[in-house]
């Protein structure tokens, strides 16, 4: 195998990696902002209280901040199980890159990645649903604006499928490396 056989494929493992490395700054980056926000929220509350309480009505002004810190917590959910599911991506691109993809690991780590999708849109349902009735206080206040779009995602769901599908693939694809290695 010539090194122009192998470069397309390193290029996509660097771009794999990259984007991984990138998606998880961004959601560090999330997860420090949401980690910051909530408690300046909950203790800042009285702060926040008064300065909406001129847009609406004081006394349905409670409501949304409880709301508004229940969106944000489960943002800080969904965020970190995202982080989670690229940093065990970019495990995997590692070990294709080290020319071992079928090692037992892996098919550990697809699993997992999984389940963490299939958190983050069993997280996005309360998540919707909050910010639903956030956005209903939102339409009774001057100059703000909130969309709320969520719910399940077909896309997510096929994705939590395959991802299970493989880690099985990869189970057999291991256990029949395995056998061969011990018949040789």
């Amino acid at each position: 195998m010539t090194d122009a056989d192998t470069r397309p494929n390193d290029l996509l493992l660097l771009a794999g990696k990259v984007i991984c490395i990138v998606m998880q700054a961004g959601m560090a980056i999330g997860a420090v902002a949401l980690t910051v926000a909530i408690p300046a929220l909950v203790i800042f509350r009285a702060e926040v209280f008064n300065q909406f309480a001129e847009a609406t009505d004081a006394a349905q002004l409670a409501n949304p901040l409880l709301l508004l810190i229940g969106v944000m917590v489960l943002g800080l959910a969904i965020v970190a199980m995202m982080f989670a599911f690229f940093g065990t991506l970019r495990r995997i691109i590692a070990t294709v890159g080290e020319g071992d993809p079928f090692a037992p690991v892996n098919a550990t780590r697809l699993s997992r990645m999984g389940w963490l999708i299939l958190g983050v849109q069993l997280a996005m349902l309360p998540a919707t649903a909050l910010g639903i009735q956030l956005a209903k206080y939102a339409d009774e206040m001057e100059d703000v604006n909130i969309t709320v779009d969520g719910g399940w995602d077909l896309t997510a769901i096929l994705l939590t499928i395959i991802l299970f599908i493989l880690a099985r693939v990869f189970r057999h694809g291991a256990a029949m490396r395995e056998d061969l290695e011990g018949t040789v």
